[in-house]
């Protein structure tokens, strides 16, 4: 059986050189309320993903790694079209989502919205941009 619903360590973006190199080139699109940063990559790995949370809006770290937390959450389970695009392709794919809102969100909405996000990329990925 395939593993296709984790998020393992090889598909974690951690490098800090990758990580400035994806926000120095890479492209970007928003879907309120994420900031999406994406760079197709040179890498063993078809896709990689990290997320993050700004301190100036969210004071308490619970409250921030609570929002990692359902973003991540929800990534995992529906980046399964993504993958399956990047490996008929033939690519590989950084991604980084900035959580830009300034309330909690709700699992629901968060679940939504990365869906966009995952179909947006899939139809960039799709037409070679």
């Amino acid at each position: 059986m395939a593993k296709q619903f984790t998020l393992g360590k090889e598909e974690r973006l951690k490098s800090r050189k990758a990580i400035d190199q994806l926000f120095s080139e890479g492209k970007t699109f928003s879907v309120f309320p994420y900031r999406v940063y994406y760079m197709a990559v040179d890498s063993t790995s078809r896709l990689k993903f990290a997320t993050g949370v700004s301190s100036k809006n969210f004071k308490k770290a619970v409250d921030r790694n609570r929002i990692k937390r359902l973003t991540k959450e929800a990534w995992r389970l529906q980046k399964a079209t993504l993958v399956e695009i990047l490996k008929e392709q033939n690519r590989q794919l950084n991604v980084f989502l900035i959580y830009t809102a300034k309330e909690l969100p709700v699992y629901k909405d968060t679940f939504e919205k990365t869906g966009r996000i995952i179909h947006k990329l899939c139809q960039v990925i799709a037409s070679g941009k």
